[in-house]
């Protein structure tokens, strides 16, 4: 049986390939109302609470990266780089039997002057971390696919909607058939409006009954003046949602990705600035010395992790399919916006699961 001290040493030795950063702790605690304006109520089912009388909500750490920015964006010097190791609480489906306590190691880098060469430094050392182990890598870009949604031709609005559900697949899909006219939901809408222009508002919830839910009618009427204004829009060019969804579907070598990306780019003349970015990421990691010509490039990866990613993303995963990956990591510039009170840094980080490393190794033994 495993002990846990074998796992700490395991993550000890780990550590040691990010010598030159700086070890910081995070609080055990942190505050509900932090994570809940990031992430929505959706962080309740994967996060511990518990309440304070005078700090209000709180969760266990569900990760590290959130009170790190928060630490760095208070004090921190430019540029950094950090390290640190300890414990996350996650909330596991019944039965799944993954820990809900385990460690979690990382390296978080802020840097304004070289960011691309950051994404490749702190990929290289993840790589260079596992390199004993039979591993397997992907990547991806969640910047790419926030900038074809820009691209669209299409109202605010809908490009808003659809930024907001980048990070949940069926809904995306959902979204982008009904804001391209297709789908169950684009005429389950369409019946919703003519029956409300019909009826009126107040009609129509009257005859609904008592309320039972949390919005008034105010905020009912103000949905109802969204879902007006968007069915008066045209519908996305649907060679424009074909083409977001054959990026979406893009899989190839990390080295031919941006060919690819490019033949998508012709009917998405906007996704260019992004696929500019894209080459030179790809410079920098083949200069770290990351075989790109031997990894993968998926543009979906990363779309069902923590939603601060909004860049580069990856993955290293061990060699058996199902299991839980041994390190992620990825950029997340957003999320340094959002806690820096208007301040905010390029920032890219990644997390080394210790107790799959041991796994992998006790496998192998």
């Amino acid at each position: 049986m495993t002990q846990k001290s074998d796992i700490r040493a395991e993550a000890e030795a780990l550590q040691a390939i990010f010598a030159g950063a700086v070890p910081v702790e995070a609080p055990m605690l942190v505050s509900a109302d932090t994570l809940l304006d990031l992430y929505g109520e959706d962080i309740r089912g994967r996060a511990f609470t518990t309440h304070d009388p005078d700090r209000g909500e709180l969760m266990l750490r569900p990760d590290f990266t959130v009170p790190v920015v928060q630490m760095h964006m208070e004090s921190g010097a430019e540029p950094a780089r950090y390290t640190y190791l300890g414990e996350v609480f996650r909330m596991q489906d019944a039965g799944s039997g993954r820990p809900t306590e385990y460690l979690q190691l990382g390296y978080e880098v802020f840097d304004r002057e070289a960011p691309l060469a950051a994404d490749a430094e702190v990929f290289a050392l993840m790589l260079k971390a596992l390199g004993d182990l039979p591993v397997r890598a992907v990547t991806g870009d969640i910047g790419i696919l926030l900038a074809a949604i820009e691209a669209l031709r299409t109202i605010p609005a809908r490009k808003a909607a659809l930024r907001r559900h980048v990070w949940r697949p069926r809904r995306f899909r959902a979204l982008l058939d009904r804001f391209t006219g297709v789908g169950k939901s684009a005429k389950g809408r369409a019946d919703y409006l003519k029956t409300a222009e019909e009826k009126g508002l107040a009609a129509m919830i009257a005859q609904a009954g008592p309320p039972i839910g949390l919005r008034t009618t105010d905020e009912m009427s103000a949905r109802l003046d969204r879902l007006r204004a968007e069915a008066a829009a045209d519908p996305i060019d649907a060679t424009e949602a074909e083409m977001l969804v054959s990026l979406l579907k893009t899989k190839t070598p990390l080295s031919e990705a941006g060919a690819a990306l490019q033949n998508i780019a012709v009917d998405l003349p906007g996704l260019e600035p992004a696929l500019e970015v894209f080459a030179t990421r790809v410079r920098a990691l083949r200069e770290a010395g990351v075989p790109v010509d031997d990894i993968p490039y998926d543009a979906s990866y990363g779309r069902t992790q923590m939603e601060y990613y909004d860049g580069f993303v990856f993955g290293i995963l061990g060699p058996q399919p199902g299991q839980p990956p041994l390190a992620t990591g990825g950029r997340y510039d957003a999320l340094t916006r959002q806690l820096g009170d208007g301040r905010e840094i390029p920032a890219v980080g990644g997390v080394i699961r210790p107790e799959q490393v041991h796994a992998v190794r006790e496998g192998l033994a």
